[in-house]
């Protein structure tokens, strides 16, 4: 019978042991559950931070690219209104006489000034005459096409007459130069 409780006894030792081995492998296996779980969300949180930092520098580039344009183009409309005081200063100088400017030189002198001064603030904020000549290629991108008409000596598509510049806004027309084109045909030159 001694032989028995000492049986029993080793038996009860081993099936304690086992249940803390059991125990113990059960701890470690939440464990790396919970680890498992904990790289997961790690995961899934870096990969939600690595898009909010994304997002947030296209959101950066975006108002600075918004920045930049406000600042070069946002007086377009302003600078579109002021071309035709241009267009008839321009006009008033060309159509003064020799006569005109003996009698009146003060006055026209007054109007050049007057000139170069809207000149040197167009040249200050970006703008630009498009002032094509007599004989030129006709360009769509810069060009208006007022009338065709057939002139000898000419190429179909050459500029025969300029009625009006055209102007650029750093890289963006304003406003396209006016222009008569010929429209010789093809051999007829």
């Amino acid at each position: 019978m001694a032989e028995r409780k000492e049986e029993s006894f080793l038996d009860d030792i081993d099936t304690a042991e086992a249940e803390e081995r059991a125990d113990e492998i059960n701890e470690i296996d939440d464990a790396a559950l919970e680890l498992d779980q904990l790289r997961a969300e790690r995961d899934t949180l870096r990969d939600r931070f690595m898009r909010a930092l994304a997002d947030a520098e296209n959101a950066r580039k975006r108002s600075e690219k918004d920045r930049r344009e406000a600042e070069n183009y946002g007086g377009s409309k302003l600078s579109r209104d002021i071309l035709p005081v241009y267009d008839n200063m321009k006009r008033a100088l060309e159509a003064a006489s020799d006569e005109q400017r003996e009698v009146a030189g003060a006055l026209i002198e007054g109007v050049e000034l007057t000139m170069r001064e809207l000149l040197s603030v167009f040249k200050k904020h970006g703008i630009e005459i498009i002032a094509p000549g007599v004989g030129d290629r006709f360009d769509p991108q810069h060009h208006q096409a007022m009338f065709e008409a057939p002139v000898p000596g000419t190429k179909s598509g050459d500029i025969i007459q300029v009625a009006a510049e055209g102007f650029m806004l750093h890289d963006r027309l304003l406003r396209p130069a006016q222009v008569g084109v010929s429209s010789n045909p093809a051999g007829s030159d």
